[in-house]
């Protein structure tokens, strides 16, 4: 039986996989499976409760989480309640058939009934690959549109606080940083504001813009980098010294935006 080959010819983003399942016997099985069939995967952690898979989603940030529905200490789809908006692809791998519907409502990219098939597990992982390279690229197509058109008339925003109304120009937001459900804008001329919406809000309203969510807690303006350093787990720089983290399954995608602005 053939098994989905890794496309060498174009560039490859590993998959950073978190497993979770409470049987340590399934786990074995999904790692050995992976290892041997799936050199896309990146294994991060594994989890046998939906407490641990959600500290180590919220810490490792992965691309795909292979997930039983049936743990310990609830479900999977308890686990996935607990993400306000999933950055992750699911692939649904369990012995209850009768979840297959909800699986799909929740847009899992497969469902996939224990003893586990690996060819099935192999044509689910190479779709979720898919996936997620077309994210990609559409994102960074975007990105490199905004950045390289020419934006006309300067565009302005209104940020709303308990006692003003700011109308700015976006090209004069450098960055926006999470503060539990507040949001910071950062401006050229050193403003702090604090508003009521979450970061998630701007970053829709600003995605046409040339704005990159490059860590959960932080979006900025792409063209106020001044630079990007590798240290550290990797920040960057922008106008007026802001040092701001990158989270690491960003860098991928920051790095690859800048290869293509340099072309």
């Amino acid at each position: 039986m053939n098994f989905p080959i890794f496309d060498k010819n174009i560039k490859q983003k590993m998959l950073k996989t978190i497993i979770v399942d409470d049987e340590d016997h399934v786990r074995g099985i999904l790692r050995k499976f992976l290892k041997k069939y799936c050199p896309q995967i990146k294994l991060a952690a594994e989890a046998s409760s939906v407490a641990e898979a959600h500290e180590l989603i919220s810490r490792h940030h992965p691309d795909l989480v292979l997930l039983d529905i049936q743990l310990g200490d609830g479900t999977g789809f308890d686990l996935l309640k607990k993400f306000e908006s999933p950055d992750f692809k699911v692939i649904f791998i369990t012995a209850h058939d009768q979840y297959a519907v909800q699986a799909f409502r929740v847009s899992a990219i497969d469902f996939i009934l224990k003893p586990v098939n690996p060819f099935e597990l192999a044509e689910a992982v190479s779709q979720a690959q898919k996936l997620v390279l077309q994210e990609l690229h559409v994102k960074l197509n975007a990105l490199e549109n905004n950045l390289r058109r020419d934006m006309g008339a300067r565009k302005k925003i209104v940020i709303k606080t308990l006692n003003n109304i700011h109308v700015i120009d976006i090209n004069t937001l450098t960055h926006c940083e999470s503060d539990s459900s507040y949001t910071k804008v950062f401006t050229l001329d050193q403003q702090e504001i604090m508003t009521s919406k979450p970061i998630r809000e701007y970053e829709e309203l600003l995605s046409g813009f040339g704005f990159f969510r490059l860590h959960r807690s932080f979006l900025i303006n792409l063209e106020h980098i001044k630079r990007f350093e590798k240290t550290d787990g990797g920040y960057v720089i922008l106008t007026g010294n802001a040092k701001v983290p990158v989270a690491s399954r960003k860098r991928e995608e920051l790095i690859e935006l800048f290869n293509k602005i340099s072309e």
